[in-house]
């Protein structure tokens, strides 16, 4: 289980931002090619996004690329233009159906063959984030495709909606929950929640990405890299938590060895599924500290 709690966008038009990306200590980049780019720029943005990723091969960000929908014009060019051993994978915005990732992992596989890639080894990441994706989120989410995760898009989706985004987001609850309990019945990661766009509210920021933990989401896609350190703290276990796990999981250990399933530690009640909880959580620190961040 590698964490990649935090995946920060910056617009692929923009080579300064695309060179700083990289080093603010984000867990994965992704290079926009979508909404951060102009009509008029987005075909000459591919070979800015695709030499910005050659050049990070030695950094520790995972590198992604944000590709136009598959209802413009532009996607299949994108896809073509940045398929390659530089790439980690791609972002599919405003995915609404199973066909539509079905048919772009068909497409990915055909230009990894073609370049001597492994096929299916380049992920995939749909983002939710219209009625009609959050109405068929079941089916996109046992599209058995290469997609490892999904993750939800707010802005777009309160856009669909007719709704009021509002800092305390909780006109978002339905769909956050409904996009975690499809993962998870899936067998998906956990997924990835939504940006947050107010660049002064470190607040809400905090309770959003709080809020999109206790769901079972293990990310937020972030916008500005002064969101990088607050949202990577939340979705890092705390030091109490790391104590807690390791205490439930060596009492556990010990009581199961003299024939018990069922104990109290400090107070709380602790059986299997109490302890696989504490289990995750040290595997969960244990890769973050592995990957050094």
């Amino acid at each position: 289980m590698e964490p990649l709690r935090t995946w920060l966008f910056a617009p692929g038009n923009h080579p300064r931002k695309v060179e700083k990306v990289f080093t603010v200590g984000a867990d994965a980049v992704v290079l926009d090619l979508e909404d951060a780019v102009a009509l008029e720029q987005k075909a000459a943005t591919r070979d800015v996004v695709v030499d910005a990723l050659k050049a990070r091969r030695k950094r520790a960000s995972r590198g992604y690329i944000r590709v136009n929908a598959i209802d413009t014009e532009f996607c299949y060019g994108d896809l073509y233009a940045v398929i390659g051993p530089w790439l980690d994978g791609i972002l599919l915005p405003k995915v609404e159906s199973a066909s539509q990732l079905k048919t772009i992992d068909w497409l990915m596989a055909q230009l990894e063959r073609a370049r001597g890639m492994a096929v299916g080894g380049l992920d995939m990441l749909p983002i939710i984030e219209t009625g009609k994706g959050v109405a068929a989120i079941d089916d996109i989410a046992g599209s058995n495709t290469r997609v490892r995760r999904l993750s939800f898009g707010a802005g777009d989706f309160t856009n669909d909606m007719g709704m009021v985004w509002t800092p305390d987001e909780n006109e978002l609850m339905h769909a956050r929950s409904a996009i975690a309990l499809a993962s998870r019945a899936a067998g998906l990661e956990a997924p990835i929640d939504t940006v947050f766009i107010d660049l002064q509210d470190s607040e809400h920021l905090e309770k959003s990405a709080r809020t999109a933990l206790t769901l079972g989401y293990r990310g937020k896609l972030c916008i500005h890299p002064s969101q990088i350190e607050p949202v990577n703290a939340i979705f890092t276990p705390s030091a109490e938590e790391i104590a807690r796990a390791q205490k439930h999981v060596e009492a556990f250990a010990a009581a199961e060895a003299e024939g018990s399933a069922s104990i109290q530690v400090d107070g709380y009640f602790v059986d299997y599924p109490i302890v696989e909880k504490a289990q995750r959580t040290l595997a969960l620190m244990a890769a973050i500290k592995a990957k050094g961040s």
